[in-house]
C-alpha cells in the first residue's frame, strides 16, 4: 500500500490559496480515478483506491499545514505503510509555475508541512514539488502563499493537477522520471511552462 498525501490548510477560507495546491492535486486525482467518497479519518479526509496493481490511501490532513505530520503518521501507522511508500504533493516556491520535481528525502526548504511530516515519520518519503513561483522578496512569501491563485494562473494549475492525475500510475510504480517527462510535455504543449515568475520583466 502507498499513502498519497496532499498538503494544504482546511476550510473554505484557504481553498484557493497557492499553499493548497497539494489539496488541489488530490482532489483532481479523486475526480479522475473515482475512489469512494472522502471520509473523516486520521485527522484528515481520506479515501482508498485499488490502482495500478497497488492499493492507495489518499489523505488530505485537516490539522493545518504546520501539523500535517500528525495525520500522516497516524495513517501510516494504522496501515503499516513504510516511509518510502509515502508520496507528498506540495507547493514549491523555488520552482517556476507549473514545473515539477520528484525527490526522495532531502531538505524541507522552510516548508512547514514537510517539516512536520519529517518530525513524525522521518525524512525518507517522496516529495512531488509543485512549482508556484516566488514573489521575488522573502518578506512577501507569507502573503503570497496564503493568497489565492490569480485568474490568469488557474489554467496552468488545473492542467498541472490533471496531468499528475493522468500519469499517476508512473509515479506509483516508481517511474518518477517518466512521470515528470509526461507531465512537463503536457504543460509545454498547452503553453504553460514559459510562464514568468511574479515580478519578472516581460
Amino acid at each position: 500500500m502507498k499513502l498519497i498525501v496532499g498538503l494544504g490548510n482546511p476550510g473554505a477560507r484557504y481553498a484557493g490559496n497557492r499553499h493548497n495546491i497539494g489539496f488541489m492535486a488530490l482532489d483532481e486525482l479523486a475526480r479522475v480515478h473515482r475512489p469512494p467518497s472522502w471520509r473523516t479519518r486520521f485527522q484528515g479526509e481520506a479515501t482508498g483506491l485499488d490502482f495500478a496493481g497497488d492499493k492507495l490511501l489518499l489523505l488530505k490532513p485537516q490539522t493545518f499545514m504546520n501539523e500535517s505530520g500528525r495525520a500522516v503518521a497516524e495513517a501510516a501507522r494504522f496501515f503499516k505503510i513504510a516511509t518510502r511508500d509515502v508520496i507528498v504533493f506540495h507547493d514549491e516556491l523555488d520552482l517556476a509555475p507549473g514545473k515539477l520535481r520528484v525527490k526522495l528525502g532531502g531538505g524541507n526548504a522552510g516548508h512547514n508541512g514537510l517539516r512536520s511530516i519529517t518530525a513524525h515519520i522521518g525524512n525518507d518519503y517522496w516529495r512531488v514539488r509543485m512549482g508556484i513561483g516566488h514573489p521575488g522578496d522573502k518578506a512577501l512569501v507569507h502573503a503570497y502563499v496564503l493568497n489565492d491563485f490569480g485568474k490568469a494562473e488557474r489554467p496552468w494549475v488545473e492542467d498541472l493537477c490533471r496531468a499528475c492525475a493522468d500519469h499517476l500510475a508512473l509515479l506509483v510504480n516508481g517511474q518518477d522520471s517518466a512521470f515528470l517527462s509526461k507531465v512537463h510535455l503536457e504543460l509545454e504543449a498547452r503553453g504553460h511552462l514559459d510562464i514568468r515568475r511574479p515580478g519578472e520583466a516581460g
